[in-house]
Formats: C-alpha cells, structure tokens, sequence
C-alpha cells in the first residue's frame, strides 16, 4: 500500500510494475488516470494550479487507502496525486487497486477515487479567459461518496 503527493509528473507503465513487483497472487489490477481537461464550464481551461497542505494531504489519502483495504481483499493499492501548475492532457492522479480478483479491485478502485475527488484536500483553481476560478465540490462527486455508505 503506497501514497504519494508530488510535484513531478508519473509513468503509469513503472508505477504498475512496482504495484505488482514480484507477486504471483494478484490476479486483477485495476487503475483510473485523472487527467486536467481543456474546458470546464463551457470554457476553455488554459492551466490548472493544484494546492495543498503537505502531511495533512497525505494522511488523508493514506486513511482512503487503509479504509479500501479494510472494505477489500487486496494485494498491494497505490494513490499518487500531482500539485502545483498542470496543463490540459496532463495526468493529475493515478489509483490502483490490486487483488486476486477483478470484482474487489474494481471496487476498491472506484471507492479510493470517489472518497479521493469529496475528502481529499486538494484546492483546484482553473485558469480561463474569463479570469481564474476556484473549482467549486460538484454534487456527483458528494453523490459517488455516499453510495459507498451503504456497502
């Protein structure tokens, strides 16, 4: 189980051969890549500047891991997500769930991604031609959260 907060960028192809390293008892691994997109709101969206608190952030994102571990049979899980300036096409965030079966890989990694886009502490403020905006918590994202309450 991994987390990471960070600057630099990742590859997706090194991040799941160190996920999986020399382990024979995973059967499934399952990843979603959040990229910045290039309109937000009707807009187009120029940059993107992530923030956030370090050690508050990560404790948070390693207590959304822990609670998919709990819920879950898995092998190894990993979050890392970027801060600072991103651009469109740039990747934001990595989540991977491993397990010995698709069903709970594909459930822990949908579960670690809705907590992480309504309790992660992250601020997003978009640059557009209108000005910059701080990205406001979209109702989905508190809607994908609660339907985990029931599981």
């Amino acid at each position: 189980m991994a987390v990471r907060v960070e600057e630099a960028d990742f590859d997706l192809g090194t991040e799941l051969v160190a996920l999986r390293g020399a382990r024979r008892d995973i059967g499934a691994i399952v990843t979603f890549t959040g990229l910045v997109r290039d309109l937000a709101g009707g807009e187009a969206v120029t940059d993107m500047v992530l923030e956030h608190y370090p050690g508050m952030t990560e404790r948070a994102l390693c207590a959304i891991e822990a609670e998919a571990a709990t819920r879950w049979p898995l092998q190894a899980s990993l979050i890392v997500h970027r801060y600072g300036r991103l651009f469109p096409g740039d990747q934001i965030v990595l989540v991977a769930a491993a397990s010995a079966h698709r069903e709970a890989a594909f459930a822990a990694a949908a579960f670690m991604m809705d907590y992480l886009k309504s309790r992660a502490p992250f601020w997003k403020k978009e640059a557009r031609p209108s000005g910059a905006q701080w990205v406001d918590a979209r109702e989905a994202d508190s809607v994908a959260e609660a339907r985990w309450s029931e599981v």
